[in-house]
């Protein structure tokens, strides 16, 4: 296997990867494992990208409906380690995880966590300090 090419040059790393250029704040893994897809992780995926999206604070590519310079990261995963509780959500750097979310809790989420900085206490299960 060939070694990749080591580019040191950041201008053509941000061609390449322009979120390196965008303001991001938050990433957001939302579980959609076996478990949590059992009770709707799929679901809530499609209302935390819907949202996001619709607000202009889901980061990623124009041609997909997101916006370059946004300041979330959504990302799904098979696991966070509540999957007896699931749906779970996690927010990242903030160390907040959720638990039995529900589509329709995706935009209190979005709302009071990710634009106004509160995490919704009635789902989270762990908070960093």
């Amino acid at each position: 296997m060939a070694k990749p090419k080591f580019i040191e040059d950041r201008e053509q790393l941000e061609k390449l990867a322009p979120m390196l250029k965008a303001p991001i704040k938050r990433q957001i893994f939302v579980c959609t494992g076996k478990s949590c897809a059992a009770v709707g992780g799929k679901e809530v995926m499609a209302e935390f990208d819907r949202i996001l999206c619709e607000k202009g604070l889901r980061q990623g590519k124009e041609s997909k409906g997101r916006n370059p310079m946004g300041e979330c990261v959504l990302t799904e995963c098979g696991s966070i380690g509540f999957c007896s509780i699931g749906t779970a959500v996690m927010v990242y750097p903030d160390g907040t995880l959720y638990g039995q979310v529900q589509p329709e809790d995706v935009a209190e989420i979005v709302d009071r966590h990710l634009e106004k900085g509160k995490a919704v206490e009635r789902l989270a299960l762990m908070e960093l300090d």
